[in-house]
């Protein structure tokens, strides 16, 4: 399995603490598809305030296996994706979308499958007016995305694993899991993590 798809196997929540609890998309996001979860390069998408002209730019560069990440200079309730252009991304490949702003068409996107992580779900459209920027870095639920940058998605929300920490922060998730696997059968044979990671001294002393 390629390293994207073991962190999206491991999940968001196991990749944020094997990193050294970094990399956390700090905001609360509606996933479309339930149970979904993916993991892919990062293409990026600063539109302008309000406007979504630039998610109809980013088709043309968009790549297989990559999350479409847009974002706005300021979150707002604005429709950016509908139907038609996630017709258009799953077209193109993208694994995920992950949007700081409003879709809208929301129960056709859940049929469609393409899994998409947003802030709001609105009927309220979007302009075609503003050049914003493509491949840049954006910051997300206070958590800087640069292109190329990897986004773990799921049901606990995103992490991002920077691309040069991407063998790194997989071998230490692998670990993680490892480790859970060995502690899960303690606790399952009776015994305390309040003991196991040494809890009880904190609470009762010495």
């Amino acid at each position: 399995m390629s390293v994207a798809g073991e962190l999206a196997r491991l999940g968001a929540a196991t990749v944020y603490e094997a990193s050294g609890r970094e990399g956390l998309i700090d905001v609360e996001l509606r996933q479309l598809i339930p149970s979904s979860r993916a993991c892919g390069p990062a293409r990026t998408v600063r539109c302008g305030q309000g406007d979504n002209l630039m998610v109809h730019a980013a088709m043309s560069r968009l790549q297989p296996g990559e999350v479409l990440v847009l974002t706005m200079p300021e979150p707002a309730p604005v429709a950016l994706i509908g139907d038609l252009l996630v017709t258009q991304a799953r077209a193109r490949g993208a694994v995920a979308i992950l949007n700081d702003a409003a879709v809208r068409d929301s129960e056709e996107l859940e049929q469609m499958g393409l899994p998409i992580w947003t802030r709001w779900v609105r009927s309220r459209g979007a302009t075609k007016d503003v050049v914003g920027e493509l491949d840049v870095a954006v910051v997300v639920g206070g958590q800087e995305i640069r292109p190329g940058d990897l986004i773990v998605l799921d049901a606990d929300g995103a992490t991002v694993v920077r691309a040069q920490r991407a063998d790194a922060v997989l071998t230490a998730a692998l670990a993680r899991e490892q480790n859970e696997h060995v502690k899960r059968a303690k606790l399952n044979a009776g015994e305390l993590s309040y003991d196991l990671d040494g809890l009880r001294a904190r609470v009762e002393g010495e």
